[in-house]
């Protein structure tokens, strides 16, 4: 490990003892982003992890609706973003007012939205989902009731698929990593690991979902890996997860599939990317970027929260 990085790291943990913080990360940051993290999960981890935090400050290592996310449920707590201009595709896909316009032409219908949205889209939104419980949300709610589901035109289209239900609006949007995924790619690897397994995130599209042994959430995928006894596995979601996957399975061989343009190297989400450790430390330093929140909309937005975390 580099000095510098070795420095910062240790840096890192002397400002989370002087500032009582502790810090979450997504499994898409970095790998040493990761390994200065408290606590590493996926969406749906992270936000039931932030309600039990008994530290006065968080700091989220994650793109923006995350921090946010975490304030709406702890609104007593400082949390800190270090890079708050790291955004996200799917929550840029879809604007707070023009949801609402949207739901006012379709009254009869419930909100469901993807957990990757911004505090306004999910003050608009009657119960949100990640990837690792929209089947369940979805699945709650009775067969008859429209549903507006939001933004992930992948993932709602993948659910449709799983419950069969004819009455969801699907916005159209997606995540610039999970559009990129190369079929031919990804069955050019199956042909050099024929004993692979494919594990695929159901927010690719539909013919990257058709060729794969297991579809699931990151958290999913993690789990899976370790418990279906094969020894090659073709990773079709973004590649930071790789870090944690080798880190939990090291005799076990993780092959990332390509993006269409595979000049670029791995499918990586330059968002999440952003988060390093200087701003970490900076962050901690400053006790700044903060994310604040109006109440009103974070009132609205923590139902449609508790309303998914509820589900069991």
């Amino acid at each position: 490990m580099a000095t510098n990085q070795q420095q910062l790291m240790e840096r890192i943990a002397e400002l989370k003892r002087e500032k009582q913080a502790v810090i979450l990360a997504h499994y898409y940051t970095t790998p040493e982003v990761q390994a200065v993290a408290d606590f590493l999960g996926d969406s749906l981890a992270l936000a039931v992890k932030a309600q039990s935090i008994e530290a006065p400050t968080i700091l989220f290592a994650g793109v923006h609706f995350m921090a946010e996310t975490a304030k709406v449920l702890c609104p007593e707590k400082r949390v800190l973003i270090p890079c708050p201009e790291a955004s996200c595709s799917l929550a840029e896909s879809c604007r707070a007012e023009v949801l609402a316009r949207f739901k006012a032409e379709h009254p009869n219908h419930l909100v469901v939205s993807y957990v990757n949205t911004t505090v306004g889209v999910k003050a608009h939104t009657d119960i949100c989902c990640t990837s690792s419980n929209a089947l369940q949300v979805v699945e709650s709610i009775p067969a008859d009731q429209p549903i507006i589901f939001a933004p992930d035109r992948n993932l709602g289209s993948y659910i449709q698929r799983l419950t069969g239900r004819e009455n969801m609006l699907l916005w159209d949007g997606a995540c610039h990593v999970h559009e990129e995924f190369s079929l031919e790619k990804i069955l050019d690897l199956k042909k050099q690991y024929p004993e692979a397994k494919v594990v695929v995130h159901p927010e690719c599209k539909a013919h990257i979902v058709a060729v794969a042994d297991f579809v699931g959430s990151t958290a999913a995928i993690l789990e899976y890996c370790g418990r279906c006894g094969a020894t090659d596995f073709i990773v079709v979601t973004e590649s930071g997860i790789l870090a944690e996957m080798r880190k939990r399975h090291p005799e076990l061989n993780f092959i990332p599939a390509p993006p269409i343009d595979s000049s670029c190297g791995c499918n990586e989400c330059n968002y999440m990317k952003m988060v390093t450790l200087e701003k970490i430390v900076e962050c901690l330093e400053n006790e700044a970027p903060e994310i604040e929140i109006e109440e009103s909309v974070r009132k609205a937005a923590e139902r449609s929260i508790l309303n998914m975390i509820a589900i069991k």
